[in-house]
């Protein structure tokens, strides 16, 4: 089971391409060290004309360029020719090969191995999750703590459903629920601690209930989702705006400076130093926003990843845990969500304003002109819309197309 979960951090954290957020396919690692899939960088490059203009790959997380070895071929070709680490491609050849026979390891006993035997497995039990030989079942069966566990043909060990024996009651499995008291029971509970309850269900009663309501969460997680990847695409492209109009700054204040004096130089550094503060400033926080919204989207796939299985699993139990979570608020209560007063006081626009006639008379007090900050106020600025979803109006007796147009939907802060 640990080797299982530290695979799954291993591909989640190392081996996930940031831009597919699937496991890379024929990877190729920039110079700036960030790895994606061939195919995925291959799409990224073609919607970036200066790209192709100026024959480099961008990175799709960092934006560093990185040369393109024979930039005269096809830039098809381009991503095929940067060649991934020798650790990564490493990682993904022996997970890989530890992938393709994982029969091999489930039909011998579990128990057998760690002791370094290779006895074929004879059955399974679904409790421990282990595979057992024939002298590994006898003394199964005959321990205290384990002889209660119901064992089933390796076979079937995919099939069998889960089942948890109540903490009170160890030999009874817990069946029901009581929805006055919001607690799972066995049959001895239900006789001892809820005679006065009204509404006592067995769980097997509420898996469509269940499925319901894992359903609309599951949709509403999935609109949560969507709105977080739209503000992410809305801050990256504010940053990179921001880059250019910092390069048309820069540029502007440089022809002035080149008209001047010494005198006029000093002024042209201390606007250079004042500007790259302010443009640090702005894209740490811009950097600081979408490091916030992907910290967001990666508990959402996580919520959704847990619901989904949840959803296609044949066992109620499992259904109820993730029920259960979703009714007792701790999966809401872990929403973080952006105060209104977040982006107050952060830099929303910087602009230089030349100042060219005082340039020209006045020398001793040189003023070539300043840089404008503006900053985000939420007591009177909304944050941008963004577009979310949207659904056919028309109805089935509609003679003529639906005029919709004054129908809106915003989404402010996730709601």
């Amino acid at each position: 089971m640990a080797t299982a979960q530290l695979e799954k951090k291993v591909k989640e954290n190392f081996l996930t391409c940031s831009i597919c957020f699937k496991t890379y396919t024929d990877p190729c690692t920039l110079t700036c060290h960030h790895t994606f899939c061939q195919r995925c960088i291959t799409k990224y490059i073609q919607t970036r004309p200066d790209a192709v203009q100026s024959k480099t790959i961008p990175c799709a997380f960092c934006r560093q360029d990185t040369k393109v070895p024979h930039p005269s071929r096809p830039v098809e070709e381009w991503a095929g020719q940067i060649k991934p680490s020798i650790i990564i491609q490493g990682l993904i050849d022996t997970l890989r090969t530890e992938e393709d026979a994982p029969e091999k390891s489930s039909t011998c006993c579990t128990i057998c191995q760690q002791i370094g035997e290779t006895t074929p497995g004879a059955l399974w039990c679904p409790e421990c999750e282990v595979a057992l030989c024939d002298r590994c079942v006898k003394t199964h069966r005959v321990s205290p703590i384990l002889q209660n566990h119901d064992l089933c043909d390796l076979s079937s060990k995919s099939k069998g459903r889960r089942t948890i024996k109540c903490t009170e009651h160890k030999s009874n499995n817990v069946e029901f629920h009581c929805k006055d008291c919001q607690k799972a029971a066995c049959q001895t509970c239900c006789i001892i601690y809820h005679r006065a309850c009204k509404t006592l269900v067995t769980i097997e009663s509420m898996k469509p209930e269940m499925k319901t309501v894992l359903l609309e969460k599951r949709f509403g997680m999935g609109k949560r989702l969507k709105v977080r990847s739209k503000k992410v695409e809305m801050k990256n492209e504010k940053l990179q705006n921001s880059s250019r109009s910092t390069e048309l700054t820069v540029q502007n204040i440089k022809s002035i400076c080149q008209t001047a004096i010494n005198k006029i130089k000093e002024k042209e550094t201390q606007l250079l130093d004042e500007l790259n503060h302010i443009t640090q400033t702005y894209a740490g926080q811009l950097r600081s926003g979408v490091k916030h919204e992907e910290i967001e989207m990666q508990m959402y796939r996580q919520h959704c990843e847990f619901i989904d299985q949840a959803l296609v699993s044949d066992c109620e139990m499992d259904l109820y845990d993730a029920y259960q979570a979703w009714e007792s608020g701790a999966v809401e209560k872990g929403d973080v969500r952006e105060t209104d007063t977040a982006d107050t006081g952060k830099i929303d626009d910087i602009r230089f304003t030349p100042d060219t006639d005082n340039v020209q008379h006045i020398l001793d007090d040189l003023q070539l002109g300043k840089i404008d900050v503006t900053y985000q106020d939420q007591g009177t600025r909304l944050p941008s819309p963004v577009l979310v979803d949207t659904i056919d109006g028309r109805m089935a007796d509609d003679e003529d197309k639906p005029y919709l147009c004054d129908v809106t939907v915003l989404v402010v802060n996730g709601i």
